[in-house]
């Protein structure tokens, strides 16, 4: 069994019933890998798919997927690690956005491989990172 932790990314592939990555995602989901999504990637991804034209049937795509997903919140150790490690990454001349930041720390602190297409990730120490797009 493997862990996933989704980028908005990712997520955002799952609504279009034919997209080749949904049909990865539940195939793996089947034999029993598990998957979770951090509440800030979250927040992006609806916030995505409620601007475009076709929001209403997202949201409906979204609703029958989403109880099949663990969900970490931030905490106040995943917030102040989150903003250690932007602060070492500035130092080093690199950046790396909050949401993502608290991203990458929820998949270090659980163990989880971040499936992201988000090349930013690259900078962040232990951080287990697959591409499924």
């Amino acid at each position: 069994m493997t862990e996933y932790l989704l980028d908005a990314n990712h997520i955002s592939s799952l609504i279009t019933l034919r997209h080749s990555l949904r049909q990865k995602f539940l195939a793996q989901l089947q034999a029993g890998d598990q998957f979770a999504i951090a509440t800030p990637a979250l927040h992006e991804f609806l916030f995505g798919i409620s601007l475009i034209p076709r929001a209403a049937e997202n949201l409906q795509a979204w609703a029958s997927l989403k109880g099949l997903f663990k969900y970490y919140h931030v905490d106040q150790p995943i917030a102040e690690q989150s903003a250690q490690l932007r602060a070492v990454l500035r130092r080093q001349g690199r950046q790396l956005e909050a949401i993502d930041s608290f991203i990458a720390i929820v998949a270090v602190r659980y163990d989880l491989i971040l499936l992201t297409t988000d090349q930013d990730f690259q900078v962040v120490p232990d951080l287990q990172i697959e591409n499924w797009r």
